[in-house]
């Protein structure tokens, strides 16, 4: 087990959902997915989401729901043991409880420590930010304005049929694809390297990569997308394109001269996010 200062590249290895947590944590602005958590800490039901108001990193709802905010900041290097301190917070709290901040102990537990590996659901993302307000909640002008604001600020995002973890965004004046890979750095860049050099990076006509992110020890390549391409678009061509892509990820020959150098023009187009 990594200590508590030690920095933790990868804080959610090891979870079967962890290419749904980073895009959670990263990519995409309104999602939730059920969790429970292990017998040993009670098999309570966890709703995890991706920002929660205030950007709390978690709550307590007055009917005793648990929210965990996958973007809040937490202290520390390792942001599994954060988000977990945050959780087992949540968990312990009086119904009626919000967090502004994680106080972290010695014996702060990971995610992994909490979690059941069987109990998450499905990743549901969202056009708005209504998954704040408690059913029974009294709606106030407020309230109302704040959510207002809130989901004015959304950047619509799908995920794509036949893409395992890719993910569509609207971003205003263009769209994008975001494909989240937990397979080695190194592989995903090598794969994007042999299919540039062959002129065969972009998914068809009119798209482009464009770069890619590193984000919590994933690798997510993007695309440019023309406007009005669309989610829908962009899964007529996803059964070719991922065939493609996953032969270039999966083969073992060493890069030709073309593709080393193309390997060093996609490397120069890499951003880490934190």
């Amino acid at each position: 087990m990594a200590s508590s200062s030690e920095f933790v590249n990868r804080p959610f290895h090891s979870l079967p959902v962890e290419r749904d947590l980073v895009a959670m944590r990263q990519l995409i602005p309104s999602a939730t997915m059920t969790a429970r958590t292990t017998a040993e800490h009670g098999a309570h039901e966890v709703e995890i989401a991706t920002i929660l108001p205030m950007n709390w990193p978690s709550c307590k709802r007055e009917d005793g729901t648990v929210l965990l905010g996958m973007q809040a900041t937490v202290p520390g290097s390792d942001v599994s043991r954060g988000l977990g301190q945050a959780l087992l917070s949540a968990l312990e709290a009086d119904p009626g409880t919000s967090f502004a901040q994680v106080e972290m102990t010695e014996e702060s537990p990971r995610l992994q420590d909490l979690l059941d590996p069987e109990g998450f659901g499905p990743l549901e993302i969202h056009d708005d930010f209504e998954f704040w307000i408690d059913a029974g909640a009294e709606r106030t002008d407020e309230l109302d304005e704040g959510l207002k604001q809130a989901n004015d600020a959304i950047m619509i995002t799908r995920a794509v049929d036949g893409l395992d973890h890719g993910f569509w965004v609207d971003a205003g004046p263009k769209e994008h694809l975001r494909w989240v890979f937990d397979a080695p750095e190194d592989r995903v860049i090598d794969a994007i390297a042999r299919l540039h050099a062959r002129r065969e990076s972009a998914i068809t006509d009119g798209t482009k990569f464009v770069g890619s992110f590193r984000a919590d020890g994933l690798t997510i390549p993007v695309w440019d997308l023309p406007k009005g391409f669309g989610a829908d678009g962009v899964a007529e061509h996803a059964e070719e394109f991922s065939k493609r892509f996953l032969e270039a990820l999966n083969t073992d020959e060493p890069l030709t001269g073309a593709e080393r150098r193309a390997r060093g023009g996609v490397l120069s187009r890499q951003v880490t996010l934190r």
